[in-house]
């Protein structure tokens, strides 16, 4: 689509840093780092000492003494704790290099379409603290629809629906950039407080982020199930009512009315865009449908509750969890051609 691939290695990355996970693109080499966006840390004489990142550090989510603090840095696909994500890419940044391969590199960053200019400029003074050298911002839906195979330098409307952990980036993309772009503050996490809420509610049982994340990816659906009730998972938590642990079962028709509002809340920001997008392109994009990327799309039926409500074709990309890292590692690899839609700041 860009042109033939330069064969040379170099230091350069590109980081999709995402709410639930950050993914590292390094030039030359693809994909080399998936790792969940959590970082443990004690606080010693009022400064924060980071104890493990990643993998180690979303074991101890949920499961940590007083003294020790599991977080997630990124909130709603930006910078909530601004000296811990820090420390996080700069830990992801050396473990992706080598010691003795170390050099500054340049890296480009997806950012949602929706961040402000201040949450715009953490992200940038962060990775630079990090270590790189120059820092480049690239809009998801972008990144998303070039990671997906999409020809967004064709003169044609293309939508693509980015469902991440903390936002949906719903975007008509045409001639390489973008012509109508959402950010709703909702995805992956808001499934998870959704089936948590839905659980204390119902069954006065309190479960965690990683039980409520497990029933999802498990049993998790867009549509009641045919039979009104669908799947059943065993489940444990703290019974409400008495304070003791308890085990219970949910249905995949309970999820499905769990998740309810999270899943309408994505077909509205789908429906709106359509009704915003250029005629022209609209009938582009009944020819060739929506493409679903990210974590959220993987959610069972989401593409057949988008079509009962837009009537178009809707397709789920074949790496989907990946889109967003490959389309800004290739925004790293063809950056000549895309510098139009990349952000270096001044």
């Amino acid at each position: 689509m860009f042109g033939a691939l330069r064969s040379f290695i170099s230091a350069d990355m590109a980081i999709d840093l995402g709410t639930a996970n950050t993914l590292v693109y390094v030039k030359g080499k693809g994909i080399i780092l998936n790792e969940p966006s959590v970082v443990a840390y004690k606080t010693k004489d009022g400064k924060k000492e980071v104890l493990a990142v990643g993998e180690d550090a979303k074991l101890m989510l949920g499961r940590t003494p007083g003294s020790i603090e599991a977080i997630r840095p990124m909130r709603d696909g930006v910078i909530a704790d601004f000296g811990v994500a820090e420390e996080m890419i700069k830990h992801f940044i050396r473990k992706v290099h080598k010691a003795g391969n170390w050099a500054k590199p340049k890296v480009i960053v997806c950012v949602p379409y929706g961040a402000t200019p201040v949450e715009k400029r953490a992200i940038r003074d962060s990775v630079r603290q990090a270590g790189a050298k120059k820092v480049g911002l690239l809009a998801e839906p972008i990144a998303a629809a070039i990671g997906a195979g999409m020809p967004i330098t064709d003169p044609t409307g293309n939508m693509v629906v980015d469902i991440g952990g903390g936002t949906t980036e719903v975007a008509v993309l045409s001639l390489g950039d973008i012509v109508y772009a959402r950010s709703v503050r909702v995805g992956g996490d808001r499934m998870d407080e959704a089936i948590i809420s839905y659980l204390r509610r119902q069954h006065n049982l309190l479960v965690g982020d990683t039980t409520a994340e497990r029933i999802k990816t498990s049993i998790g659906t867009a549509r009641m199930p045919d039979d009104g009730r669908g799947q059943v998972m065993e489940i444990r938590g703290r019974d409400l009512l008495n304070g003791v642990p308890k085990e219970t079962e949910v249905t995949q028709a309970q999820v499905a009315e769990a998740l309810a509002e999270p899943v309408q809340q994505i077909c509205e920001a789908v429906m709106t865009a359509l009704e915003s997008t250029p005629p022209d392109l609209a009938a582009d994009i009944v020819d060739r449908g929506v493409m679903l990327t990210g974590g959220g799309a993987l959610l069972g039926d989401l593409d057949l509750a988008l079509r009962e409500q837009t009537g178009l074709a809707i397709s789920v990309a074949d790496e989907t969890l990946n889109c967003v890292a490959l389309g800004t590692g290739k925004s790293l690899e063809y950056e000549q051609q895309l510098l139009h839609v990349i952000d270096f700041g001044s």
